[in-house]
């Protein structure tokens, strides 16, 4: 005899706010997991998988500007003990990774206090998303260092011809390379939504904000364009005419960063981003990416289809090939974040029941194999049965994706985190 089908609940998860409350309790369970991550000349360390620090990593600015991020929107909510944190780090930011001869921020500083070589957009997008928070949630020197990452970010990450940013430099910003990356332009996205938003809100400066909320609009109608062409399968590399590199990196298949085929978590990304951005234009007045929600939608089930229990275990696989033929099977915690977030935001947009289920499914998922109940936060690499690994991310750098995840359900769809969060526009 089959087994009857589970009854849906009569209140969607999204919309409980018993559910809602077990969020509000994680959210504060991770910043409390990741309180000793301020490093002693400021920045922020990687943490182990109990919370402990490791130094001998160094400083890296894509850690000390989510800790700023996170922190800053724990001060928002009034958990005790965040703001410390979050001027911490940010002492990292205006100090030891700061190039003070040529501009931007190192990737890194070594435990010698030696600075790594070149300049990378994606930590420089994470730089304006943490003085952005940072300003929301009123912390000093913010709005000195949203000017100065906004004004680096123009002028050597924008290139206001392709509508879209480059990648990497040089350390002196001499020599662009020509390798083009969708990673560093979503994390753009990101940042500008919410610097247009608390530069609206807070800095007092609407026309830097209808700057940043343009392009981020421009960057969204981009890659859902590519990802329409390509079966909706977000091609994540292109040389410097922004034509797609599909196999770049075959030979590296599992880097943390720029790793080979379709990214399951970025197509489940870009389906949210692109309805935060719809979202933002609206209350701006202006015209949405066209086709927003269904790009939205394409998005999703593509990433679903491929990756959500495509080898009979529970999980998302890490990578496909440009087939949706798994590449790499363990699971990332940052994937399932974002696909609770997701299914979140659209089941908000839509209010079709189908969304809230699959969020449900996920988050049974993450409490009963991501969340480490022993030692606190999630494991952030699972192997394809599902078992802790660490092959490619060890131990527990940080908290951005898994905090998110306890934020993005409670609140609207725009503004932006920081500004819905000091509005106290809980849904």
């Amino acid at each position: 005899m089959n087994a009857a089908p589970m009854p849906t609940p009569a209140v969607a998860w999204p919309d409980q706010p018993t559910h809602r409350a077990w969020l509000d309790d994680h959210c504060r369970a991770l910043l409390a997991f990741g309180e000793r991550c301020a490093a002693p000349g400021g920045g922020a360390f990687w943490l182990d998988a109990r919370g402990r620090p490791e130094p001998d990593r160094g400083i890296h600015t894509w850690i000390t500007a989510r800790t700023v991020h996170v922190y800053s929107l724990g001060a928002l909510l009034g958990v005790p003990g965040s703001a410390p944190i979050a001027d911490a780090a940010m002492t990292g930011l205006t100090g030891p990774l700061r190039d003070a001869e040529h501009g931007g921020w190192f990737p890194s500083v070594g435990p010698g206090g030696r600075p790594a070589d070149g300049k990378a957009c994606y930590d420089h997008a994470f730089v304006v998303l943490a003085a952005s928070t940072a300003l929301a949630a009123g912390r000093p020197g913010a709005s000195a260092l949203l000017a100065e990452a906004l004004d680096v970010y123009d002028r050597r990450f924008w290139d206001a011809r392709a509508g879209l940013p480059v990648d990497l430099w040089d350390t002196a910003f001499e020599q662009l390379d020509g390798y083009r990356g969708i990673n560093a332009a979503m994390h753009s996205t990101e940042a500008l939504l919410a610097a247009a938003d608390v530069l609206a809100e807070v800095g007092d400066d609407a026309e830097t904000a209808a700057t940043c909320r343009r392009r981020a609009l421009g960057i969204l109608e981009r890659v859902a364009g590519w990802a329409r062409e390509n079966d909706w399968r977000v091609p994540e590399h292109f040389d410097d005419s922004w034509q797609p590199q599909l196999e770049h990196n075959a030979d590296r298949p599992d880097d943390p960063f720029k790793p080979y085929g379709a990214t399951i978590g970025h197509g489940l990304e870009w389906a949210r981003l692109l309805l935060h951005g719809e979202a933002a234009a609206t209350a701006a007045g202006e015209a949405a990416p066209p086709g927003a929600l269904d790009a939205a939608r394409s998005l999703f089930e593509r990433a679903v289809a491929d990756g959500w229990e495509v080898d009979g275990h529970p999980g998302f696989v890490y990578t496909t090939d440009w087939s949706g033929t798994p590449v790499v099977r363990d699971r990332m915690h940052w994937v399932a974040a974002e696909a609770t977030a997701t299914a979140a935001a659209l089941h908000q947009r839509t209010g079709e029941p189908a969304y809230a289920e699959r969020y449900a499914a996920w988050w049974d998922h993450i409490r009963l194999l991501l969340i480490d109940e022993e030692h606190g936060s999630w494991h952030h690499q699972l192997d394809p049965a599902n078992v802790p690994t660490d092959t490619v991310w060890p131990g527990k750098a940080d908290l951005y994706h898994a905090v998110g995840a306890t934020l993005v359900p409670r609140l609207p769809l725009a503004p932006a985190l920081s500004v819905a969060v000091r509005q106290a526009a809980w849904r």
